[in-house]
């Protein structure tokens, strides 16, 4: 009984257009056979009972959709096929119970003979079809939009464990490549070897802290970049500089996007004191990160850090990552995704 009522309280929209559309054409049936409105043409007993025996119909067609449901979907074919199928059993369940009823009342001869038969039977088979064909619109209207929603998610769920098996990757190619640095300074200068391992244990958490994270804040990652810019420094010195101007704006940013696009351009280009690399990150409707070229001799590079990122950000956005690369200068242009919720983060202007 429960499960019932919750099932007719979900349709209830449905049934509700259903019992107005009834109520309408009876009130026009009552005013063109009686040529007179008075207060009984309004009457709702009529109403009601097209409309209770409409319902078997209903019940009859989703029987026949369940039955013959096939997980590629139905051609226009098997629609109309279910549509006239039900439509019959329809029929002949009403003529069965409408004569057993006339044939207990004793009055088969006043309802199933002459014209007034033909009426009734061309307006039971009239409101079959006009009332089955309202059913299979909606029921089909209701699979359209339920198919949606699971197709939704679906892509939903392999974004997210996409996006995930990316992240995955990203964290240890952080690691591996800021050990190297390290192992480096170790070998170079055990103090700056010391305060850098202290710098990145720090940072490294920030790394963990956020490896669940599809999304954070502008700020977050400029703070983060920034802090991993400093390691840049205990290494390579005044070798390499950074200029940051971040406008005010909110949004939004893959993890670690600021990071990668500073290794890269670390990674890819020779700087020296003399002849440093400078690296300028600029927020404003979008970030730029550019740096001037100086390439370094590297016998073989991946680039599987950016495709990483640009694929993270195809699946978050609408926008794609742009590159833009000349014998000078370096540039990559990530798209910011925007916030929910709107407030300015202010000005910002910072050279490292």
């Amino acid at each position: 009984m429960k499960n019932s009522l919750t099932k007719i309280w979900q349709h209830r929209y449905f049934l509700l257009f259903v019992f107005l559309f009834v109520y309408t054409q009876v009130i026009y049936i009552r005013i063109a056979i009686r040529r007179v409105i008075n207060i009984h043409i309004f009457d709702i007993d009529g109403p009601v009972a097209v409309f209770i025996t409409l319902c078997p119909l209903f019940l009859i067609i989703a029987y026949f959709i369940k039955r013959r449901q096939k997980p590629e979907g139905f051609s226009i074919k098997e629609i109309l096929k279910i549509f006239f199928i039900s439509i019959l059993v329809y029929s002949l369940i009403g003529m069965i119970v409408m004569t057993t009823f006339a044939f207990i009342a004793g009055t088969m001869e006043q309802n199933f003979g002459g014209v007034l038969n033909t009426l009734v039977i061309l307006e039971f088979l009239m409101n079959s079809f006009i009332y089955g064909g309202f059913f299979l619109a909606y029921y089909y209207y209701r699979q359209n939009i339920a198919n949606q929603q699971q197709l939704i998610e679906s892509n939903q769920a392999l974004s997210e464990s996409r996006i995930n098996q990316l992240k995955a990757q990203l964290n240890p190619h952080f690691l591996f490549n800021n050990l190297n640095v390290l192992d480096q300074l170790i070998s170079e200068n055990k103090e700056k070897a010391s305060d850098f391992l202290n710098e990145f244990a720090e940072i490294y958490r920030y790394v963990l802290q956020i490896s669940d994270k599809k999304l954070v804040p502008i700020n977050e990652e400029l703070d983060f970049a920034e802090k991993y810019f400093n390691l840049i420094k205990h290494k390579y010195g005044k070798a390499y500089q950074l200029k940051i101007k971040f406008e005010d704006i909110t949004g939004e940013v893959v993890p670690l996007t600021l990071q990668l696009l500073l290794e890269n351009a670390v990674r890819h280009n020779l700087g020296t004191e003399q002849n440093p690399i400078y690296i300028e990150i600029t927020i404003n409707e979008k970030i730029t990160v550019s740096n001037n070229v100086v390439p370094k001799h590297i016998t073989h590079t991946s680039g599987k850090g950016l495709n990483n990122l640009k694929e993270q950000y195809a699946l978050l956005s609408n926008e794609q990552i742009k590159i833009e690369t000349s014998d000078k200068k370096f540039t990559v242009i990530t798209p910011i995704i925007p916030l929910h919720a709107s407030g300015g983060n202010g000005q910002r202007s910072t050279i490292i």
